[in-house]
């Protein structure tokens, strides 16, 4: 399937981060593909979380992402590591 905007909402922001929240009968190897966001690229900050609750339709899973790279036209998400540490790490 595709991105779909109505599943992806704004829980909190504020000094330049969001918290999101995205819902989707996707898979999450789907979701974590790159480019999978990138119809959201005007909305996604490098550093954003993303809590996924994906394949809803399925096995359910729910995830947490952080948004990776984005140059405003190609996103990438990944997970934050184990124990908080970042990617850049």
């Amino acid at each position: 399937m595709a991105y779909d905007p109505v599943g992806l909402s704004a829980l909190s922001y504020a000094n330049g981060f969001t918290l999101w929240h995205y819902r989707s009968a996707d898979r999450a190897e789907e979701v974590d593909g790159l480019g999978y966001f990138d119809p959201a690229a005007r909305l996604l900050r490098i550093g954003d979380f993303i809590f996924l609750n994906v394949a809803t339709q399925d096995e359910p899973e729910h995830l947490i992402r952080v948004v990776a790279t984005n140059d405003g036209s190609r996103v990438a998400v990944q997970s934050p590591g184990p124990h908080g540490r970042g990617w850049r790490e």
